[in-house]
């Protein structure tokens, strides 16, 4: 008996992805994806010491 393999659907839109552009379904949700890490819509959790002193300011800002 042959599985059919099953991959998650598209983080963006929920259809399914493919194999061109896994783990999209296509180049628009890549490029909507690219723009949320670029745009800083996501972030990786960090747990900050309330102790510890405040990070140098950053000198490009």
């Amino acid at each position: 008996m042959i599985r059919e393999r099953r991959t998650p659907p598209c983080p963006i839109c929920r259809q399914p992805s493919t194999p061109e552009f896994r783990p999209f379904c296509c180049q628009r949700c890549a490029d909507v994806d690219l723009g949320r890490w670029l745009n800083e819509r996501y972030a990786i959790p960090e747990e900050l010491d309330p102790d510890a002193p405040p990070p140098p300011p950053d000198p490009e800002r």
